[in-house]
């Protein structure tokens, strides 16, 4: 197993029409890393648009990945790269957007459920592992009564906008830290209240 390369997978829906909903804000961070690394995405038979980079010099492998596929389906183009590239689900690390973190905050966590989040429910049933390392890109909750399911697939208000960038570069600064200091150091910096 390839132990040096980490997939890093922005979770989102196809298609302009949903390119900056609040649920493609991991598809956003992908591309966030993409632009840093100055990346070309290219088509893979895993039904994903993939490029590989380089962490620094010496630095891990990181390959960027965003499926072709709905959001509810993206396990199967997840659990085939990881096969591709002879990467254990422990180095695998999806960004996504997540309702019970406030809009502008970033966490990571190793493991653990789905907590309603289909993107995620569709990578566990497809590589029959739960254990991978998340960054939750907060959202926060949808105001008053409005559905959840209708609040993600809604474009960032104009005030969220104003810190969206931030908010994105926040967490490809966390992948980054992931790849290249580990699990618990980037939790340490990106959990911490700023001084």
């Amino acid at each position: 197993m390839n132990t040096d390369s980490w997939l890093v997978v922005g979770l989102g829906n196809p298609g302009l029409g949903y390119a900056a909903n609040r649920h493609n804000v991991g598809e956003m961070v992908v591309a966030e890393l993409g632009t840093r690394f100055s990346a070309t995405f290219k088509r893979h038979r895993a039904n994903a648009m993939v490029a590989e980079v380089r962490a620094g010099i010496g630095g891990p492998k990181l390959i960027l990945a965003g499926t072709n596929t709905y959001m509810n389906v993206s396990g199967g183009p997840v659990a085939n790269l990881l096969k591709f590239y002879k990467i254990l689900p422990e180095q695998l690390i999806v960004v996504h957007d997540e309702l019970d973190i406030p809009f502008d905050a970033v966490r990571l966590k190793f493991g653990g459920g789905h907590g309603g989040h289909n993107g995620l429910r569709d990578i566990i049933a497809a590589t029959g592992s739960a254990d991978f390392i998340r960054v939750r890109v907060g959202i926060g909750r949808p105001p008053g009564r409005q559905d959840a399911a209708d609040f993600v697939l809604k474009d960032f208000s104009s005030a969220e906008r104003t810190s969206l960038p931030s908010l994105v570069s926040d967490a490809a600064d966390a992948v980054e830290a992931i790849a290249v200091d580990g699990l618990a150091a980037a939790q340490q910096r990106f959990h911490s209240p700023p001084e």
